[in-house]
């Protein structure tokens, strides 16, 4: 079990699954906080914000997860390295628009800072999976003040960047947790180097793992299986700005369906948009030579 929760998660077509729409709670303001026990929904169900225990372990940590699969998924987590003890943690919006995680004992155990001060600050989770900080005021409500996208822990989501914002020198990169019972950074990191032809490289601890190799227009150069598909699309950008990989959805919604445990793919169904297809053919065409 440890090995598998050790790696990275980048799985676009099989964590963005959901069994039906849910509705709830989907942001909080400045004059709000949120406890342990309480939870943000996304407006479609598809995610929660929330605290949660991982594995045998009783610490307590915030983080989003799928909403309506049968195994709980987390995909986030806030306080990888401070967890709280007991369900006593909160979470709220300061005066000056950043996220504060307090602890048992209202010492803040995990922070975030925004690049400026917004006037009606409103802390919102998105259908993507995305928590974001926005200002109320702002005529632009793609306007993020902070979002976790820029912040992965070991999952990389549909619409997210995986690599660099060359602006602000940020490393969008993923680490896995130590095991299943501690989400806390382990020994694999997963991140985009700078070359002049850039490509993603895993290393375990100092020593580099493996490699993905450039893009080559369609994939990258060392992933051979990674091939156009029905379901999701590749994209590699680099410019002055940004160097990153992302990938996007090609269909509104994907439900899976398995007659047996999650991990066993082959078994497993899809439901796109009303139409029924087996995982297993779909993915034996999206591996076909071009």
């Amino acid at each position: 079990m440890d090995a598998i929760r050790s790696s990275m998660v980048i799985i676009p077509l099989l964590l963005f699954i959901f069994f039906k729409a849910s509705f709830g709670v989907d942001s909080i303001t400045s004059t709000q906080s949120l406890s342990d026990g309480k939870t943000l929904e996304s407006r479609e169900g598809r995610f929660e914000l929330g605290f949660f225990s991982p594995g045998s372990s009783k610490n307590r940590y915030l983080g989003i997860w799928f909403k309506n699969i049968p195994v709980t998924t987390v995909v986030w987590v806030a306080n990888r390295l401070s967890p709280i003890n007991g369900s006593s943690g909160i979470l709220r919006i300061n005066n000056t628009g950043s996220l504060l995680l307090l602890n048992q004992n209202k010492t803040v155990v995990w922070s975030t800072s925004s690049w400026k001060q917004p006037q009606q600050p409103i802390l919102q989770l998105l259908d993507s999976g995305n928590l974001v900080l926005t200002d109320g005021k702002s005529a632009n409500p793609e306007d993020y003040l902070w979002q976790s996208f820029d912040y992965p822990s070991d999952t990389l989501l549909p619409g997210s960047k995986h690599g660099w914002d060359l602006r602000r020198r940020l490393n969008r990169r993923l680490t896995a947790w130590k095991n299943w019972d501690d989400p806390s950074p382990g020994d694999f990191s997963f991140e985009m180097e700078l070359y002049n032809y850039p490509e993603a490289v895993m290393w375990k601890g100092s020593k580099k793992y493996s490699r993905a190799g450039p893009w080559n227009g369609i994939r990258v150069s060392g992933s051979p299986e990674i091939r156009p598909n029905p379901v999701f699309e590749f994209q590699f950008v680099t410019n002055e700005d940004e160097v990153y990989y992302t990938d996007y959805l090609k269909i509104s919604r994907v439900d899976l369906k398995s007659s047996s445990e999650p991990k066993q793919l082959s078994n497993s169904t899809l439901y796109m948009d009303g139409s029924r297809k087996d995982l297993e053919d779909l993915l034996i065409n999206a591996q076909r030579p071009l």
